[in-house]
């Protein structure tokens, strides 16, 4: 079974930055799309941004274009969301999955931004 574990959040004050990480199992890392979604307390899990199998193509919501940026490392099976700028909104467990996404979904990270 394919298992993404991600890495790297925390807490932070508003306007800071943290960098996600998270490694595939899948031994087609490296021909998959991938994606970065996020669910705060209480709401849906939304889709926060994704990247093609090479990293030529990235795709943002709204409410993070400009201050957050995906990328990969398909030597490392790795995709990272770096986000900076961060607001009290952007509090939520983050998740990667494969995109289209699998039917089930790892652990996650949680952010937490607050002063």
């Amino acid at each position: 079974q394919v298992q993404f574990v991600e890495s790297g959040g925390g807490l932070v004050e508003p306007g800071g930055s943290l960098r996600l990480s998270c490694v595939g199992s899948s031994m087609s890392f490296s021909f998959t799309s991938m994606r970065w979604d996020r669910q705060a307390p209480g709401k849906e899990r939304e889709q926060v941004a994704t990247i093609s199998w090479a990293g030529e193509t990235t795709t943002y919501a709204d409410s993070v274009k400009g201050r957050f940026t995906i990328s990969r490392d398909n030597a490392k099976k790795t995709v990272y969301l770096q986000m900076n700028s961060l607001k009290p909104e952007d509090t939520a467990v983050y998740y990667c999955n494969q995109n289209p996404p699998l039917s089930y979904w790892g652990r996650g990270t949680q952010v937490t931004v607050s002063s």
